[in-house]
């Protein structure tokens, strides 16, 4: 069975960093594109970022570029988000995925793994 479990979420205020983390098992990482996604309650989830089974490609949502960076471990199976200069419209739950390819800053394919996200919140 697959598990995927987020931390690092929290409440920063504006020009803050966190840095997020997602562990899975039940999977073999480095076989997965991996991502970040976003959703706030009512809004259609966002794409945040998407990092390819090597970890050589990496692919950002225009909102986000410059300021977040999406890596992974394969070795520990953990995908990492650092977000700096967080904004208030940054502010969502933020989930890991994983799945065949990444398509932009989306994780798409058959498997649709996901964790069960952790909150960020950005104050003015």
């Amino acid at each position: 069975q697959v598990h995927m479990v987020e931390s690092g979420g929290g409440l920063v205020q504006a020009g803050g960093s966190l840095r997020l983390s997602c562990t899975a098992s039940g999977l073999t990482l480095d076989a997965y594109a991996m991502g970040w996604f976003r959703q706030i309650p009512g809004n259609l989830r966002e794409g945040v970022a998407c990092i390819s089974p090597s970890g050589r490609e990496s692919y950002y949502h225009d909102s986000v570029k410059g300021r977040f960076t999406i890596s992974r471990d394969n070795a520990k199976n953990t995908l990492y988000l650092q977000m700096n200069g967080l904004k208030p419209e940054d502010t969502a739950t933020y989930s890991c995925a994983a799945d065949n390819a990444c398509s932009g800053a989306h994780v798409v394919g058959r498997f649709d793994y996901r964790g069960q996200g952790t909150q960020v919140t950005v104050s003015s």
